[in-house]
């Protein structure tokens, strides 16, 4: 079982993201309703490293690892960018936000995950999701 991929910083790539998640899926006899939530996530966090960590630069790249960790599935995603402030995001909820087409990723990913966690600057991102009901 292939439990990481390395990508370069092409927003096509997110095809093999998901081809990694449905692997695992595969594997790990992911129930549906939480497949969907890890799909959303892992994808949402693989294109902010593609577009705003690396900055579609194609000689960075993005590293995407999972494991089986205490009953919950736990997938990295790093990049090779600068990092960024993950505390002091908008809020997409908000009225002067709803239309914009950008800014929900972050907030998809912490709705979505059971537990997330920011570390080196913002350039890697833990998203665990509990396996057991």
């Amino acid at each position: 079982m292939k439990t990481f991929i390395t990508i370069t910083s092409d927003i096509e790539n997110i095809k093999a993201v998901e081809n990694f998640i449905d692997q695992l899926s595969a594997e790990y006899h992911i129930a549906e309703d939480l497949y969907g939530n890890i799909l959303v996530a892992t994808l949402e966090a693989a294109t902010n490293a593609i577009r705003h960590g690396n900055k579609c630069d194609l000689t960075k790249y993005v590293f995407i690892s999972a494991k089986i960790e205490n009953g919950q599935l736990v997938l990295s995603v790093k990049d090779e960018g600068l990092g960024f402030d993950y505390d002091n995001l908008a809020d997409p909820t908000l009225p002067e936000n709803i239309q914009k087409f950008s800014g929900r990723g972050v907030y998809l990913i912490r709705e979505l995950s059971d537990r997330v966690e920011f570390l080196e600057g913002g350039t890697l991102v833990n998203m665990y999701f509990n396996l057991e009901g």
